[in-house]
């Protein structure tokens, strides 16, 4: 047990820091749309099944803010969204995962997939819960730079709504940049959060052009998602997930690390 038990530990340390990364078209996000999209349709059950769980989640949210009309209230969901966002993207990559294996998707083997991953994908959150304070918390240290006007005109609120914005993108390109490809691979391969999280931002620097259309098309279909009153996520979200599986896939090399599970 003990040589055993070393052998493990020195295959660990061999192993590098940061997954290697290939560099990706601008044009590549709308191949895994497409693929996503494949996915989706060979597997609709599952699939809507974790759409609905985060078409349920946003109404549950929405509906509760606007009724208490509360930052208290927010707070308090914030969490169990963080949480269980995670839970619920894992599952379509566990689904793209079976279909690419031959096997045929069930709830069962995405949940017993997952469960594999849980304890990582809960740091992560975890992580993920601080900055998203963090950034709620430089929302609120913004309003300094209000102006104290009766009245203010646009050009004397420009200040305001450019440190604003400037705040809001770092923060939100620091999520996007470390979760981009994390969770695919934490599913994937028997890793950390931390490698997970850093393999992930190296990918999206080198292949800012991709990243930025990626970027574009998940807003897209969010904006679908609101604009259908949720209902449109039961759908587009799915399709977001199983895509976001083969953009790891088509983007990170994590040969060198374990197969999961």
């Amino acid at each position: 047990m003990r040589g055993e038990r070393m052998s493990i530990e020195a295959s660990r340390q061999d192993l590098p820091f940061v997954a290697p990364c290939r560099h990706i078209p601008a044009s590549a996000p709308f191949t895994w749309i497409a693929r996503g999209w494949r996915d989706f349709l060979a597997a609709p059950l599952p699939s809507m099944t974790y759409g609905f769980a985060i078409a349920l989640l946003g109404v549950i949210i929405t509906y509760l803010a606007w009724r208490f009309g509360s930052n208290w209230v927010v707070l308090l969901l914030l969490p169990s969204f963080v949480f269980v966002a995670p839970v619920l993207a894992m599952g379509f990559y566990a689904i793209s995962a079976e279909l690419a294996r031959g096997e045929k998707p069930t709830l069962r083997r995405c949940f017993m997939e997952e469960r594999c991953r849980l304890g990582d994908a809960m740091v992560y959150s975890l992580v993920l819960l601080v900055v998203f304070l963090l950034w709620m918390r430089a929302g609120t240290g913004v309003h300094v730079f209000y102006p104290d006007l009766g009245n203010p005109s646009f050009s004397d609120l420009l200040g305001y709504f450019t440190i604003g914005s400037a705040v809001g993108s770092v923060f939100a390109l620091i999520s996007f940049a470390a979760s981009a490809f994390s969770l695919p691979m934490l599913l994937d391969r028997r890793t950390d959060g931390v490698t997970a999280a850093v393999t992930s931002a190296h990918a999206v620097l080198k292949n800012k052009p991709a990243m930025l259309v990626w970027i574009g098309l998940i807003l897209l279909a969010v904006i679908i998602g609101f604009a259908t009153a949720f209902i449109g996520l039961v759908v587009t979200m799915p399709v977001i997930g199983h895509a976001t599986w083969h953009a790891y896939k088509d983007t990170i090399d994590s040969s060198a690390w374990p197969a999961n599970c």
